[in-house]
C-alpha cells in the first residue's frame, strides 16, 4: 500500500516580528546579511522563529518537519555564501522572480563547514521525537548559482560542490528524509555529457546519508535526457512540478519510468491562493491514474517550490491544506 507523506521543500518565510527584530540587529544592507558569524542576539531570534515554524508544521499535521531554512538570506545559495572559502559580491536575480541573492564566488577549496548540520541539531533539540526532514540545495543548482575562481572548469567545480555537500549531509543528525532541491536542472539544463555528470554529483550527495533522498525539481519539466540520467542516481524519489507543467512531467514518467517514490508538487508555493484539501487529494489521485505503469511505495504531497515567497498566513494555510489533502488521499486509496 502506498504511503502518503505530507511535507514541504522548506525555506519558509520569516514572521514579521522576526523581520523587524533582525532588521534592527543586522541592518538592511548587503553586508548585513547572514555570514555564519552571527552573535547571540541574532542567533536567539532565529532560534525563536525556528520553534515557531516547527510549531506551524506540527499543528498542521505534516508528516515531516523541516528546520525552515530561516537563516537563508541568499535562498539556495546560502551554504556557499556563509563559507570561508567564498566571497560574496554583487546582487543577482534569483531565477525569474523579484528576489535577489549575493553572488557566491568560490576562491578556495570547499572544505567542511557544518552550518546546515548545526541548524538541524537546533531543530532536533526543539522536537526530539518529530519525524524530521533536511533540505539542501542540489549540487548542480548550487554550481549554477555560484561563480568559480578556484577549481578551474565546470566539471571540477561541480565535483567540488558535490563533495562539499556530501560532507555537510554526512554530519546531519538522524532525519527521515533529505530533500535535494534542483530547480536549475529544469531552468538551465546540463548539456550532453554534463547531464550524466550532474546525476553522478547528486548520487554522491545521496550516498552520504541513510535517509530517504528526494530530488525535487521545479519551474517546469526536465528534458528527456536529463530525466533519464537523473533516474540513474541512487535516490528514493524524484519530485515533479505539476503546477508549472503537468503534461511534460507525466510524459517523462510514462515514457521513462521513475523511482518507487515520487514527490508531487501539487500546491503552488508562489501563489497566495490556498488549495482546498479535497482538491489536493483529487490531484494526487489524478497523477496516480495518469501513470498506470507506475506503482509508488511513497507519495510525498508537497508544494512545487520553496515557501518563502508567501505571506506567513498563507504559508500556514498551505501547510494545513497539504496535511489534510494527504490524509484525504490516503483515505481514498484504502
Amino acid at each position: 500500500m502506498t504511503e502518503f507523506v505530507a511535507t514541504t521543500p522548506g525555506v519558509f518565510p520569516l514572521p514579521d516580528w522576526a523581520k523587524d527584530q533582525l532588521g534592527s540587529l543586522k541592518g538592511h544592507q548587503k553586508e548585513d546579511l547572514v555570514d555564519g558569524s552571527e552573535g547571540t542576539e541574532i542567533t536567539d531570534v532565529y532560534g525563536e522563529t525556528r520553534a515557531t515554524v516547527a510549531d506551524w508544521q506540527a499543528t498542521a499535521g505534516l508528516d515531516r518537519v523541516v528546520e525552515g531554512q530561516l537563516r537563508w538570506d541568499d535562498m539556495l545559495a546560502h551554504p556557499l555564501c556563509v563559507h570561508d572559502a567564498v566571497e560574496t559580491r554583487g546582487i543577482v536575480r534569483y531565477y525569474d522572480n523579484n528576489n535577489f541573492y549575493r553572488e557566491p564566488v568560490v576562491s578556495g577549496e570547499l572544505t567542511f563547514d557544518g552550518d546546515l548540520a548545526d541548524d538541524l541539531d537546533a531543530l532536533a533539540e526543539l522536537a526530539p521525537d518529530a519525524p524530521t526532514q533536511a533540505v539542501v540545495p542540489g549540487p548542480y543548482t548550487l554550481s549554477e548559482l555560484a561563480t568559480d575562481e578556484f577549481y578551474g572548469d565546470e566539471a571540477a567545480f561541480l565535483d567540488g560542490i558535490a563533495n562539499f555537500l556530501a560532507g555537510e549531509v554526512r554530519a546531519f543528525s538522524d532525519v527521515e528524509t533529505v530533500f535535494v532541491l534542483e530547480p536549475s536542472l529544469v531552468t538551465n539544463p546540463p548539456s550532453d555529457g554534463e547531464d550524466e555528470h550532474a546525476s553522478e554529483a547528486i548520487d554522491r550527495v545521496a550516498d552520504a546519508t541513510d535517509a530517504d533522498v528526494v530530488v525535487q525539481t521545479y519551474w517546469g519539466a526536465l528534458t528527456e535526457k536529463v530525466h533519464a540520467h537523473l533516474l540513474d542516481a541512487d535516490v528514493d524519489a524524484v519530485g515533479y512540478d505539476f503546477v508549472s507543467n503537468h503534461e511534460d512531467n507525466l510524459y517523462n514518467i510514462n515514457e521513462y519510468g521513475t523511482k518507487e517514490g515520487i514527490a508531487l508538487g501539487l500546491a503552488d508555493g508562489q501563489n497566495t491562493l490556498v488549495e482546498e484539501p479535497e482538491k489536493i487529494a483529487e490531484r494526487v489521485a489524478w497523477v496516480d491514474e495518469q501513470t498506470p505503469g507506475a506503482e509508488f511505495e511513497t507519495m510525498y504531497v508537497t508544494t512545487n517550490t520553496e515557501l518563502f515567497y508567501l505571506p506567513v498566513s498563507r504559508c500556514v494555510e498551505k501547510l494545513e491544506a497539504l496535511a489534510a489533502g494527504a490524509a484525504r488521499a490516503a483515505e481514498v486509496a484504502q
